[in-house]
């Protein structure tokens, strides 16, 4: 007797043919926002290992998981020392899959704030206070806090600078 063949194609097929996993699995958009909701749930309770695995598994399920890399990157970030290569190249994909999340674009600013690449980190940090016009997203208020921080700290040096050079030109 002659095997029958399957009109599907199998799993392995379907992932050569470019079919993502969360496909073959059907596995559906709003499964897929729900696990995002538990990564991001775990992140906030400080459970980032657990965070970083929900967010991996998303990423796994579709390489274009905008929950997946804006969470691993978020988790990179949060790490002590923060894995500043990693969040960078995670959010990057996320801002890259949604331009339109402040907290992901402050959250960009951050990583290359830390970085030590200043003027990179403008464009991301402006980005996302104009996402945030009325104040509302804390990512971007984060930001806004750092920023004001940082502005004050350059207003308090370039004050010294010129005391300094105050207190110099009148001992000559």
């Amino acid at each position: 007797m002659a095997q029958q063949q399957s009109s599907t194609p199998n799993a392995a097929q379907r992932l050569i043919d470019g079919a993502s996993l969360n496909q073959i699995l059907g596995v559906t958009p709003a499964q897929e926002q729900s696990l995002a909701v538990i990564g991001f749930n775990f992140y906030r309770q400080g459970k980032m290992n657990e965070a970083e695995t929900v967010f991996k598994g998303l990423t796994a399920l579709d390489e274009h998981s905008y929950y997946g890399y804006a969470g691993l990157g978020a988790v990179a970030l949060a790490k002590r020392p923060p894995d500043l290569k990693t969040a960078y190249e995670n959010l990057s994909k996320a801002v890259a899959l949604n331009p339109n999340d402040p907290s992901v674009q402050a959250n960009l600013g951050e990583t290359l704030l830390r970085a030590g690449k200043l003027e990179d980190a403008k464009g991301p940090l402006e980005k996302a206070f104009q996402l945030d016009p009325g104040h509302n997203d804390a990512g971007a208020n984060r930001a806004r806090a750092l920023v004001g921080g940082l502005n004050t700290i350059v207003q308090q040096v370039e004050s010294r600078l010129q005391e300094q050079a105050k207190a110099g030109s009148k001992s000559n």
